[in-house]
Parts: structure tokens; sequence; C-alpha cells
């Protein structure tokens, strides 16, 4: 099929790409306008103020399906997380029922629904209009929501590593008892290329997880067992500085601890795998075999 992916130079865009390409599927990249260089395949466009259908639509001729792989943490003036997660994808979503797009893949994530962040609600609102175009008949579309996703490239993941190299480690109470189900971006990516192909008719939401659930701070010491280190020294932050130190990374853009994080990791962020196994058609990468498998 002819796929436009959006936020197709992201890490897990990139990953994602290079999937489908290899599955036989012409990728047309969803770029910033800001790019200096735009190659004949990839796309302008911009998250921040593309919330029409209408600017959408003229991307969609010749589209068989469109896969939306855009997200960011933090709320920006450059990213605005209200356009970016809701305004611009529900126009994308949109657009695409109205051009006859065949497939729609959304990647949303786990773990946002009773959330109170901008995050999570955006997120949720995203959601549930593809949903509904779903529920109505005019668009064939899977919701995925991911666990942590773990793999060379990653923000989030390179937090992790360098945090599991640390003799001592500092974390705040949450990161040590919040569970996650880490994921790795290869078996999402894997994921969406059976829902472009075998599962083409699967919709809904799917859980993208791990085949295990563990604590934040046991996945970070799993991570160092994994680098060939020996147990660290883990000390539990105050609450009090715990609430500083994420206000302290609210002043610092494009850093991912901050007070939505902190607020974020109040919640488990775990599922059921089953229907993520089926697309695979295995079990996923286990968390205890991540370092090996993705980050390398």
């Amino acid at each position: 099929m002819n796929i436009l992916l959006t936020g197709s130079t992201g890490f897990v865009g990139h990953t994602v790409a290079a999937a489908l390409t290899r599955a036989g599927h012409t990728v047309r990249g969803g770029v910033s306008p800001r790019q200096r260089t735009v190659l004949p395949t990839q796309v302008p466009m911009d998250f921040a103020h593309d919330t029409t259908p209408e600017v959408w639509l003229p991307r969609l001729v010749g589209i068989d399906a469109v896969v939306n792989a855009v997200g960011v943490l933090r709320d920006s003036s450059k990213r605005p997380i209200d356009a970016v997660h809701q305004h611009t994808p529900t126009a994308l979503f949109t657009a695409c029922a109205q051009a006859g797009v065949k497939r729609v893949v959304h990647i949303s994530a786990l773990g946002i629904e009773g959330s109170s962040t901008r995050y999570a609600s955006t997120k949720r609102a995203a959601d549930a209009h593809l949903l509904g175009l779903v529920a109505q008949g005019t668009l064939n579309a899977a919701v995925l929501r991911p666990s942590v996703v773990f793999g060379k490239g990653g923000d989030s993941s390179a937090l992790f590593m360098n945090l599991a190299r640390l003799p001592v480690a500092l974390f705040p109470g949450p990161m040590l008892t919040a569970r996650v189900q880490p994921v790795s971006v290869h078996d999402l990516a894997a994921a969406i290329v059976a829902l472009m192909g075998p599962a083409l008719q699967t919709q809904g939401i799917i859980e993208c997880t791990g085949p295990e659930a563990l604590t934040m701070g046991a996945f970070i010491a799993s991570l160092r067992q994994q680098l060939g280190s020996p147990p660290a020294h883990v000390l539990r932050l105050p609450d009090p500085l715990t609430q500083l130190s994420a206000r302290l990374g609210d002043a610092v853009p494009g850093v991912p601890w901050c007070t939505e994080t902190l607020s974020m990791l109040g919640s488990d962020n775990v599922g059921n795998p089953a229907v993520f196994e089926q697309l695979l058609g295995r079990n996923g990468v286990h968390y205890s075999q991540l370092v090996a498998s993705a980050w390398r």
C-alpha cells in the first residue's frame, strides 16, 4: 500500500518507516516544514497548525493507509500539546474518512484513562474521535496504546539507560512503585506491519505491552544487570524534593522529567498483551532482553 506516516523522522516513526518499507509498502513520510531538505518521498506538515481537514485532503490523494506516530510529552509554543495530540489528529482522521482512506493506525498511549494531565486528556480526545468514526462505519482504524516504548533513539530510553549506569541511584518515590510493561520499539513496528497486512480488519483499542509488568525502579535495575553492572545502591528521593525536581524540569524544555511525568507516574502503565501478541504471532520481547534486542 501507499502509506502516509506522520512523525516519520521521530524515534517510533523512523523504526515504523523501516519496517513498513521492508514489508513492501511505499511510505510517504511526514516531516516538519522547517526541515531544510525535503526528499521526494517526504511531505511537509505542521502539527501545530494543520488543524482542519481541508489541509489534509490534498496530502491523502493516492494514499491507501495512514499511520499517525506524532506525539509530544510536554506543551511548548512550537509544539502546543492541544494541537499536536488532539486538534490536528482529529482533522487528519476526518479527512481520512472523507477521502476514503482504507486504513488508519493511530499510536496513542497506555495509562491515559483516568489521568487528569493534559497529555492524557488530549490523547483521549483524539482516540475518542477516531473510535467514533469506526463506530459510524466510516473508517477502518486501530488505536495502539503502548506502555513504555524502549529502543535506541528514544529520549526516555536514554534517560533510563543513563540512570541504569549510576552506581548510586536517587529515585523519586513514584518511580520505585509505578508499574510499567516495557515494549520493544521493534515489536511495536512489527504490530503495525501486521495491521497493514494479515490483520487489516482488526479495529479498536490494542494494548501494546511486553509480556511482564514490573516497577520502574526494577526495570532500571534490570537494564543495569543487562549492561553487566553489579546492583546499584538505591535511595528514595524525599517527596518535597521530588516535587521540586519536577518543577525544575518544567523550566528546562525537552527534558522528559517534569510535573506532567510525575503525575502520570501516579498510575500504573500496564495492560493485557493478548491481542498485541496475536499480531506479532509470538510473545513480545521480555524486558530482560531489551538491551540486547532494542538498544544495540
